[in-house]
């Protein structure tokens, strides 16, 4: 691995931990310490999703235009202003703009390392080193162990820090971030960074709305991935609501949420060589979906058996499908489009397959009231539909059509 890749995966690594040092305790603290409604959690929790997954594609763009390493020293120091500010906020208007900048240095922070850490998988892969899919896995690795460590840093800090344990773990999250932007400022070496740091074209809002809705191959792919990520939330929506039906108690939710991640940290190297041993880009996306549509069909057809062990499949399963279909994704979308725009495009598969699930969400969540093992076919048939929608890619990257 390159010190510039080892750089990109511990940042995502440190990302995470921040990340999740605070936010799963965010709902508590402003209903419980703020006294805050219900209505008004609800909205702030909203706005930190949209202002950070729905503004994804501008942080993309602005990587595209400036490079992604100061893209990602302005995301962290607006992070490090954010989790200091969201520390001290009381009122509502205060937490409010204190949760929206939190979100918003995530829509220029992950853009800008996502995209180049597909850039240097593929200089890697060039250079004759393991395929890019390798690079790529590693890279989800580092996400998802953050993804563990974190909530468990968050436990201990609210559980030894008594009335200012959440402050204490916002100011926790803020010196992780500013730890990340001395590291981006210290260690890249001369010449590395990615992007070409200088306009590459009219990159203005409607320039880049034609680039990627013209691109029909991306848009493809993005309905390919929407799907797998409407599937992924399920682990979130339809298993909480399957164990509290089937068990009585989601006491294993928990159990099972570590599972996913110890899977993704152990069985992405070990799923990776065997994809690329035998199959494609495309070919590991359209197993990964093979796979998560089984594990909804797992889930159907143990239910007689007990909740959990339906729990256990589906949970085992899902995450087997995501090892495969995550990397050959990202591996895939160089070969889909001008790498001039590979900022703008990897912003954009976020924020458009994100406003797919969200508009998803409530048809999933009223076809689970159904009960019984329909509604998990159904969703399971959805992985199937989207097998058509993966695009083939050539092997040089281009606008695509």
């Amino acid at each position: 691995m390159t010190p510039l890749g080892r750089l990109l995966i511990g940042s995502q690594f440190a990302f995470n931990v921040g990340f999740f040092a605070v936010l799963p305790y965010l709902a508590e603290h402003l209903a419980g310490t703020l006294g805050l409604s219900g209505a008004v959690v609800g909205l702030v929790l909203g706005l930190r999703t949209f202002s950070q997954q729905g503004l994804f594609v501008v942080g993309g763009m602005l990587t595209d235009r400036y490079g992604p390493r100061p893209v990602v020293l302005v995301g962290c120091a607006l992070r490090v202003a954010g989790f200091c500010w969201l520390a001290e906020a009381t009122g509502v208007g205060t937490v409010i703009g204190a949760v929206s900048l939190v979100g918003f240095a995530a829509a220029l922070f992950s853009p800008a390392v996502e995209s180049e850490i597909t850039r240097e998988a593929l200089r890697i892969e060039h250079a004759g080193g393991p395929r890019r899919t390798r690079t790529l896995a590693r890279f989800s690795v580092g996400g998802q162990a953050g993804a563990l460590i974190g909530p468990a840093v968050g436990s201990l800090l609210l559980a030894w820090g008594g009335d200012s344990a959440f402050r204490s773990a916002c100011f926790t999250g803020a010196a992780v971030f500013l730890l990340v932007l001395v590291a981006h400022t210290v260690l890249p070496p001369p010449g590395k960074g990615g992007g070409t740091g200088t306009p590459s074209g009219d990159e203005g809002g409607p320039a880049a709305a034609r680039l990627v809705l013209g691109n029909r191959r991306f848009l493809r792919l993005v309905a390919a991935y929407a799907v797998y990520l409407l599937a992924y939330n399920q682990l979130y929506l339809a298993l909480p609501a399957e164990l509290e039906r089937t068990t009585g108690s989601q006491a294993v939710l928990g159990w099972l949420f570590a599972l996913s991640a110890a899977l993704v940290v152990c069985g992405s190297g070990p799923v990776e060589r065997l994809a690329a041993a035998r199959l494609d880009h495309r070919g590991a996306a359209r197993t990964g979906l093979l796979v998560i549509a089984g594990a909804f069909l797992a889930a159907a057809l143990l239910r007689p058996l007990g909740g959990v062990w339906a729990a256990l499949a589906f949970t085992v399963l899902l995450t087997l499908g995501q090892l495969l279909i995550l990397p050959a994704t990202r591996a895939m979308l160089p070969d889909l489009v001008d790498h001039r725009h590979l900022g703008l495009f990897t912003g954009a598969l976020s924020s458009l397959s994100g406003l797919a699930v969200l508009a998803a969400g409530a048809p999933a969540g009223a076809l689970l009231d159904l009960g019984g093992p329909l509604p998990w076919l159904l969703l399971g048939a959805l992985p199937l539909l989207a097998l058509g929608s993966v695009p083939a890619t050539g092997p040089k990257g281009g606008a695509g059509g």
